[in-house]
């Protein structure tokens, strides 16, 4: 007997729930630097007309297909055509990459949370401690396994009770410190308002190729895109909801809380660093080393830099809920398991390959899988930069040769009639397959040092 769907209650629901995995630690750890790095406002405005054509053509797609369907990843491409039942699997094995390694990294946020919060401001603005702190073997593991668990507890009450309803809180929370933020940090630090105007101020002459590449790489993960979270969320969304409104207020949120993490952390460093733009670097670096050297300097930093620490935290546990909630799904779809047993099962996979990404930083630090730094990494390149361009490449193939982008419009019409018919046909056959090799080809790159975005 099949298994009643879950769904969300109505359209806000989802587009928060679709946004809170949308707004993540890409955000707020490399939309800032790629916005400095590529002239400030003009990477903001590519970034803002990509969002609008190339990732709203994507994102309609895989909505549009879970809706469809009614089914997870797997089902859904095998129900469209069993040749691509293939990419339905690499969608179902991106998350389950992505999940411990990123639950990890919600760990390290936790961490933080707990030592701004005790005053310890000082000692984490040390030049080594975060290095220092990522050799102990036993605490970064109980950060982990508080996370995961939690995030595994929020799965475990389904969609309507435990995903929705924490969406609702966590998104509308996020946005208010992340602006308190940066009024704050403009206002109390001296040299801000620079940071400001270096940040929203067009630079021409840093226009380039590579800006466009930058910036459709950022709004590809950023997006959430390719990891079979919008087919699972779009199997849950009602058919008397429209998709492409839904779509422009994810773009919304994610567009908004991305601008407002430049806005927030560009002008501090600027301050801090004296106008040295090559303070600003991206990843853990800046979260865990740089901004807790800012937060030091500044008036009341203990208080600020906890508060901003909570702010990732939520943007970290909806993004990881949606990554779960992905697997359980597909579990369910596949297996007919219940949802506890197979929010359990996930659970257990991931405090495998998550520990085992907690022990590559000591334990088996000279574990260097193609020569990359550590397994935390080695597991980000693989489902970041191969996998997931790979499975939105067969993704556009899909719908833009083989099913034709009209087997879509009716399902894309309910709700209220689908008036970016033309964009979407043009973007999904003919621009979104090269764009996503430009950025498969351009990711490769950048992880080896070829070329550094």
């Amino acid at each position: 007997m099949d298994q009643k769907r879950s769904s969300f209650t109505g359209k806000i629901g989802f587009v928060l729930a679709a946004a809170g995995s949308a707004v993540g630690l890409g955000n707020i750890w490399r939309f800032p630097y790629l916005a400095a790095k590529y002239g400030g406002g003009i990477f903001l405005l590519v970034y803002i007309i990509l969002a609008v054509t190339f990732g709203f053509a994507l994102m309609a797609a895989e909505i549009a297909i879970g809706r469809k369907t009614g089914l997870s990843a797997i089902g859904a491409f095998k129900k469209l055509d069993r040749r691509f039942a293939f990419v339905g699997y690499l969608a179902a094995l991106i998350p389950a990459i992505i999940l411990p390694y990123y639950s990890v990294i919600g760990g390290w946020v936790m961490k933080y949370i707990a030592g701004f919060g005790t005053g310890q401001a000082h000692v984490m603005a040390g030049d080594k401690y975060f290095s220092e702190y990522l050799k102990i073997v036993g605490e970064p593991l109980v950060w982990f396994l508080l996370f995961i668990g939690l995030t595994s507890l929020i799965v475990m009450l389904g969609v309507e009770k435990g995903i929705e309803k924490v969406s609702k809180v966590m998104m509308p929370i996020l946005v208010v410190l992340i602006l308190g933020i940066s009024i704050y940090t403009i206002v109390a630090m001296p040299g801000a308002v620079d940071g400001v105007l270096y940040y929203i101020t067009p630079d021409f002459s840093k226009f380039s190729v590579m800006t466009v590449v930058a910036a459709m790489g950022q709004l590809f993960y950023s997006m959430s895109l390719a990891m079979g979270i919008m087919i699972t969320f779009g199997s849950y969304m009602k058919k008397d909801i429209s998709i492409e409104k839904s779509i422009h207020q994810i773009e919304i949120f994610d567009t908004g809380v991305a601008f407002l993490a430049g806005l927030m952390i560009i002008p501090a460093v600027f301050a801090f660093s004296g106008g040295n733009e090559e303070a600003l670097g991206k990843g853990p670096t800046l979260m865990f080393v740089t901004l807790p050297k800012v937060f030091d300097t500044m008036p009341g930093g203990n208080i600020i830099g906890a508060v901003f620490f909570i702010m990732v935290f939520f943007a970290a546990l909806t993004s990881s809920i949606s990554l779960m909630e992905t697997i359980v799904s597909i579990l369910q779809d596949k297996l007919r398991m219940k949802r506890i047993p197979a929010s359990l099962a996930v659970l257990g996979f991931s405090l495998v390959l998550g520990g085992i990404t907690c022990l590559g930083f000591n334990v088996l630090k000279d574990v260097k899988p193609l020569g990359l730094d550590d397994l935390l990494t080695f597991f980000d390149f693989i489902s970041n930069s191969i996998l997931m361009p790979i499975a939105a490449f067969f993704t556009a193939v899909l719908v833009g040769f083989v099913l034709k982008p009209e087997y879509l419009m009716d399902e894309l019409d309910l709700g209220g009639k689908f008036k970016a018919k033309r964009l979407f046909s043009v973007m999904i056959k003919y621009i979104a397959p090269v764009f996503i090799v430009a950025i498969l080809v351009s990711s490769i790159l950048d992880a080896f040092g070829i070329v550094k975005m």
